[in-house]
């Protein structure tokens, strides 16, 4: 197979070359970092007072890490390090106190991790005589904009048709040619169901590739959806706190995810030492952003437990590739491609004085999409044979949490005491989707 480069030289830099290159970039944003109220105060505390006490990448193991708590507790400008007029665009995740994650982007900013993402689809062998859509949420969350601006910057006819309404996907796919998607792998498994009971023929639709991230996914799950759509499909990984996709992400070899090591810093610790892995092993990811200045984010940890490929690629690229990720250190759940904690749902619900002190949050599949349903006990006084009041108490919980966790869930209101307590610490989850192997 013929591999094409955004960047051949940057992408085949060899990795000794590599490291140096990401030691100067270090010692760059760590002064720019500096400039932020955080780690002002954080370096300081770690002893460090300028970058050039940083002399090798070993070092970066004096930096202390930074967390989603810590993103939080700076909000909304403890880790901006530009004045404010420079600032052209920010995205925000949400948190599970409501508070969320802020990233600002300065112009230069919004250039790099264009490039990123351009670098990202053209490794897969898109072109400009592709006819891009997008299928994933625009607004505060970085996917759809982060693909859209790489997108035209590989030169594709973008077309920005956001999620959901599979009719008029199928639409715009059969009018305008489309070659290459972006959505959720749940998504596209629901695409071909629709595709079925709308009579769309795999004939009519011109698609070669797609692009799936967001949640996580098995291999199978891949092959399934590569049978069949008949197309080739490739894995994404990024995060808002990294700038958003682009982060990692498959050539045509799809063998594993290269993260791409001249704009973020990679480490796999221990996720409860938070010591460093031997290479090929699990653990968290941590990642320092090299190439954004408005928010610099030192040492991230990410949660994610992955590994990383110790061999070389066949596509002749030399950044490190990382291994599925197979799951996470916290308690958070991925709907539908929508990261969730429970601790969401709680906040809601304990708010509402009619609900009583147990609850139940079940997670299942129907068809290929995730149903959440919210299964809550109500005051004993509550519970009445008129159902009018218990009908619009429920339709209020409903709107209430879709509002909070932008999801629209099932709501069961449940007779004080009837659902199971545990002994001991509380199970509020129950996770009935199938495992993926």
């Amino acid at each position: 197979m013929t591999y094409q480069y955004w960047n051949e030289r940057m992408e085949t830099l060899p990795h000794a070359e590599l490291e140096t290159y990401q030691l100067e970039q270090l010692k760059k944003i760590l002064a720019v970092a500096m400039r932020t109220p955080f780690y002002q105060k954080r370096l300081s505390e770690a002893g460090i007072n300028s970058a050039d006490e940083i002399r090798s990448l070993a070092d970066i193991r004096r930096v202390p890490f930074t967390t989603k708590h810590d993103l939080r507790d700076g909000f909304p400008y403890g880790f901006l390090s530009v004045p404010k007029d420079e600032v052209i665009r920010l995205h925000a995740s949400s948190g599970t106190t409501g508070t969320p994650t802020t990233i600002y982007f300065n112009k230069e900013d919004i250039v790099r991790w264009t490039n990123f993402v351009a670098r990202s689809i053209y490794a897969t062998g898109c072109n400009k005589t592709d006819v891009f859509q997008n299928m994933i949420t625009y607004g505060l969350f970085t996917g759809g904009l982060g693909f859209h601006f790489g997108g035209e910057a590989v030169g594709m006819l973008v077309i920005p048709s956001g999620p959901g309404n599979t009719t008029r996907q199928f639409k715009l796919m059969q009018d305008f040619g489309t070659t290459v998607v972006h959505a959720t792998p749940s998504f596209l498994l629901h695409v071909e169901a629709k595709m079925r009971e709308e009579g769309v023929t795999r004939g009519s639709l011109a698609l070669k590739r797609a692009f799936a991230g967001a949640e996580p996914y098995s291999e199978d799950t891949r092959r399934r959806i590569e049978d069949l759509l008949c197309i080739d499909v490739y894995n994404s990984y990024g995060l808002s706190e990294m700038n958003g996709p682009g982060v990692a992400f498959e050539c045509q070899a799809k063998d594993g995810l290269h993260i791409w090591e001249d704009g973020y810093i990679a480490e796999i610790v221990n996720p409860d030492t938070l010591e460093p892995v031997p290479d090929g092993e699990v653990g968290e990811l941590v990642l320092t952003c090299l190439c954004r200045e408005a928010s610099p984010i030192l040492r991230y940890r990410t949660r994610d437990l992955t590994g990383f490929y110790t061999e070389p690629c066949s596509c002749g690229r030399t950044h490190r590739r990382l291994r599925r990720i197979t799951g996470r250190t916290d308690d958070m759940l991925i709907i539908n491609g929508v990261n969730l904690f429970p601790s969401q749902i709680e906040e809601v619900i304990m708010s509402i004085k009619e609900v009583g002190n147990n609850y139940l949050i079940v997670v299942e599949k129907e068809g290929v999409l995730d149903r959440l349903t919210v299964k809550i006990e109500v005051r004993p006084n509550i519970f009445m044979d008129d159902t009018r009041p218990l009908n619009a108490l429920k339709e209020r919980i409903r709107r209430t949490l879709q509002s909070m966790i932008t999801i629209n869930p099932r709501v069961e209101l449940h007779e004080s005491g009837s659902l199971p307590v545990s002994e001991g610490k509380a199970k509020r989850v129950q996770d009935n989707r199938p495992k993926d192997v």
